[in-house]
């Protein structure tokens, strides 16, 4: 399980990050609140735990912009402030849980695995774009039979269409922020789905911005 934890309280993330690291659980730590929600965009977390009071941004404000952005990670809020105004203030922005300053290490696990067990939104399975069908349950585009990595990479452009998407990204979504693959393991996957999407005749096509990374556009 890959955590986002927020938090400019130096002392505490470190702690709070060495007990969770005892659960199993891999975590990320952001000092403030724009490096927090630059990472919580990348959208390859299962729990996102946010302090309400941040440098730069508020953990109110990560929270709106990553459901405007439609990213649907689980969100724990933390804050001293417990009045029930706060609390019910931040679910009805989107939060799954909130937790008041103390908390026991503990407590936040028991939250953390709560939220990441809840059931995702219905998922029908397949994902479509210009004359592009995808089965995620069968890994397939169009009937064609994908590998489990293709399947991953195509369904982040077709549920991203448009969207500029850098390697760094695919890497740490697909892969992991972690791993030992470099950028050229990516070139290798997205020449494979080119020439997929070549024998489809289909009108998308995944284009590279130099420099940038690619995008999945009619074309």
């Amino acid at each position: 399980m890959r955590i986002l934890y927020v938090e400019d309280a130096e002392l505490l993330a470190g702690a709070v990050k060495h007990n969770l690291e005892k659960q199993g659980m891999m975590v990320d730590l952001a000092r403030d609140g724009e490096e927090g929600l630059d990472k919580a965009l990348k959208d390859i977390y299962d729990c996102v735990v946010l302090d309400i009071m941040l440098p730069k941004l508020s953990g109110t404000d990560i929270l709106k912009r990553m459901r405007e952005k439609n990213v649907q990670t689980p969100v724990i809020m933390l804050s001293a402030l417990s009045e029930v105004e706060t609390k019910v203030g931040h679910l009805d922005k989107g939060a799954d849980d909130y937790l008041a300053k103390p908390f026991k290490t503990a407590e936040l696990v028991a939250r953390i695995k709560a939220v990441a067990r809840r059931p995702k939104k219905v998922d029908t399975g397949q994902i479509t774009y210009s004359n592009l069908v995808l089965d995620k349950n069968n890994a397939t585009l169009n009937e064609v039979q994908l590998t489990a990595k293709e399947a991953e990479i195509i369904t982040e452009f077709m549920t991203n269409p448009d969207k500029l998407i850098s390697k760094e990204h695919l890497l740490a979504k697909i892969w992991g922020e972690e791993n030992i693959y470099d950028e050229n393991y990516v070139e290798t996957y997205i020449s494979r789905l080119r020439k997929t999407l070549k024998g489809l005749k289909s009108r998308a096509k995944i284009v590279t911005v130099r420099g940038l990374g690619y995008k999945l556009a009619e074309g």
